[in-house]
């Protein structure tokens, strides 16, 4: 991989187990200035400004995809995978307001692409739900971190069987048969209380989220 996409090795990522959730003060730091000057530059090839961008970014991506991803390597690989496409289409930087979200965007797609690539493997489940739940506010300009900072409040406000349903499937990384067998519940019974349960999440969601006016 060319040097300018690879990670400054100067900025150390987040240790394994922090809390990962990417902080909306921070995102709004990060997207405060557009830098300009680093973005005409890069678009022209200069490496040196590319690496500039992907150092003042790259915790703000990382962040976002690590409290996405049980897999720490994962998360780096998605992170650099970001900057790569970045800088493949750094044409395209000046058609942003604002570098962080359209990061932050890439991130996202790939997030989809690689649910699609292991789809077998369970850890996929939590993925799927912060992909859905994002889903929620990617037309309302709330920071991308808003979802994940306001879902533990939503959770706490199911009832006990919902959210033991949701805990179950997307925290334990638990088959729906598994879940079935453990609350002496139908399959089908299961399926339509983890169902209920995102239908509740998404509301809280919608709700705590809206825009004020």
């Amino acid at each position: 991989m060319d040097a300018a996409v690879a990670l400054s090795a100067d900025a150390a990522l987040p240790a394994e187990g922090a809390n990962l959730a990417v902080n909306p003060a921070a995102l709004n730091a990060a997207t405060a200035e557009p830098h300009q000057g680093l973005v005409i530059a890069a678009q022209r090839g200069d490496q040196k400004a590319f690496t500039a961008l992907v150092e003042f970014y790259q915790h703000t991506v990382y962040g976002y995809l690590r409290a996405r991803l049980f897999d720490a390597t994962d998360a780096e690989d998605l992170c650099q995978e970001t900057f790569l496409r970045c800088y493949q289409g750094r044409e395209k930087l000046s058609r942003a307001t604002q570098v962080g979200p359209w990061l932050i965007g890439i991130a996202r797609n790939l997030l989809r692409e690689h649910v699609k690539r292991i789809s077998r493997r369970r850890e996929v489940a939590w993925t799927e739900l912060c992909l859905e739940l994002d889903q929620l506010v990617q037309d309302r300009h709330s920071p991308a971190g808003d979802v994940l900072q306001t879902l533990p409040h939503c959770l706490e406000a199911l009832g006990p069987s919902a959210k033991q349903a949701i805990d179950l499937r997307y925290r334990a990384q638990m088959r729906m048969a598994e879940i079935s067998s453990l609350l002496r519940r139908s399959e089908g019974a299961v399926r339509l209380l983890v169902h209920r349960a995102r239908l509740a999440l998404k509301q809280c969601l919608e709700s705590r989220l809206k825009p004020t006016e």
